[in-house]
């Protein structure tokens, strides 16, 4: 081979490697801009340059030799910056309307709420009304009997009228001094009637009527009935029951232990009445029901030392309630009473200060021999409150009137029905709205 050959063969390899070399440097520059391009797509990443460095790119490629292949050029395709998306405003909620309806703490309606205009009603208050009127409705149900007494004769005298004669204000009272009231709770019934009304009003039906309910509510809640037991003030809180036998006492204690228990609080219970196993076995029934010890005692033996024995376990295990049975009828020489009495001393020796609260459990359908029993046992214990059994069972509710009124005594509890919700803390306004309820209100 001569030197031409030679020569030929050298330059040609030598733009073999000079083609090679553009090649590459377009092969570098097309990932490049592919790389940029795939930054723009993601957020947060840098922007491409302006249009016109792509153009200076362009002819650099070109001065380096063009060897870029026009397909590879068109594969790069330079994405202009979206315009960055606006942010949206907030929508600008609607004024709340000062008219919503709003529940107000403290009001002893039944439904404990106040709709100044019922047509605005927030989403939250149809459930709460739902609540209120089905606890209305089964208060009600539950003094449909009483309301078919003295209250029934009360609806007839004003039924179909708007004025009353001198005559329906001689029956009205007739039928006040009949009830299960009392005589003297008819008579300040009576009085208030008259004196809060003018001799125009007094014929008027509506006026007398809302006269009684207005007074009814004044009667109960005057004794403090519309104070709730606070059983936050000690603790262990002693509670200690007392009532004749077959008055409800240990159904009530248990209800009571059921409802505490559904409030985690934990509770005690002190079987006192020794003197009926029946009660005894009764009580643990409901302790098994409710999670809350029993503590008994032998048949016959010391109720003091029992519900000594419960306190100290109370104590000792970090109760928060002692709920105490007793004894409603004693088959000894000893009198009820002073057994009543030794196991308030007792009581007081475990834990000064206690019993906090002492309730006498009454049975509605006894009426006014009721009010006569509830005078004998505030005449030797301390009652602090009333406990109304059975106003289910019986048309003589209205005797709730006369202990309040007569024995200054305040209602703390009332049972209108067998299940533990029926057990109902005494709301006074709530129980006299239900008590004088219209037929046209029980229909609604």
């Amino acid at each position: 081979m001569d030197y031409t050959q030679i020569a030929i063969v050298v330059a040609i390899a030598g733009l073999i490697v000079l083609l090679v070399l553009i090649m590459s440097a377009a092969r570098r520059k097309a990932r490049e801009r592919i790389q940029g391009a795939e930054q723009l797509e993601k957020p947060g990443k840098q922007e491409l340059p302006p249009a016109a460095d792509d153009d200076e790119d362009e002819g650099e490629d070109e001065d380096d030799g063009g060897g870029a292949a026009p397909a590879e050029r068109e594969k790069v395709v330079a994405k202009k910056p979206e315009k960055p998306a606006e942010k949206k405003q907030p929508e600008k909620q609607p004024e709340k309307d000062a008219r919503e309806p709003k529940i107000v703490a403290g009001k002893s309606t039944a439904d404990r709420l106040d709709i100044e205009h019922p047509d605005v009603k927030p989403s939250h208050v149809p459930d709460k009304l739902a609540a209120a009127h089905e606890r209305s409705a089964a208060l009600r149900a539950g003094l449909a009997k009483t309301r078919g007494g003295f209250i029934a004769k009360i609806k007839r005298l004003f039924e179909g009228k708007k004025k009353l004669d001198a005559g329906l204000v001689g029956e009205l009272e007739e039928v006040l001094f009949t009830a299960d009231i009392g005589v003297k709770t008819s008579q300040r019934l009576f009085e208030r009637v008259k004196a809060d009304l003018s001799k125009d009003e007094l014929g008027d039906a509506d006026a007398v009527w809302r006269v009684i309910k207005q007074e009814s509510i004044a009667l109960l809640a005057a004794d403090g009935s519309a104070a709730t037991i606070d059983y936050a003030r000690a603790t262990p809180f002693v509670l200690l029951t007392i009532g004749v036998n077959g008055a409800g006492k240990t159904t009530t204690i248990g209800k009571l232990a059921a409802k505490l228990s559904q409030q985690g609080k934990k509770v005690v219970l002190a079987a006192g009445d020794t003197f009926r196993a029946a009660a005894t076995e009764q009580l643990e029934i409901w302790g098994q029901r409710t999670g809350a010890p029993v503590v008994k005692g032998k048949e016959g033996s010391d109720p003091s030392a029992v519900i000594f024995d419960a306190i100290k376990k109370a104590q000792t295990e970090g109760a928060d309630v002692v709920i105490a049975d007793t004894a409603g009828r004693l088959h000894t020489k000893t009198d009820l009473m002073e057994e009543l009495q030794k196991i308030r001393r007792v009581i007081d020796k475990a834990m000064p200060g206690a019993p906090h609260e002492t309730l006498l459990v009454l049975d509605a359908t006894n009426g006014q021999n009721a009010i006569q029993q509830a005078d004998k046992f505030k005449a030797a214990m301390q009652v602090t409150g009333i406990v109304l059994t059975k106003l289910d069972g019986t048309a003589k509710g209205g005797v709730v009137l006369g202990i309040s009124d007569e024995l200054k005594l305040p209602v703390r509890y009332i049972g209108i029905g067998e299940k533990v919700e029926d057990l109902r803390d005494f709301d006074p306004a709530e129980f006299v709205e239900a008590l004088y309820a219209r037929e046209e209100e029980d229909a609604a």
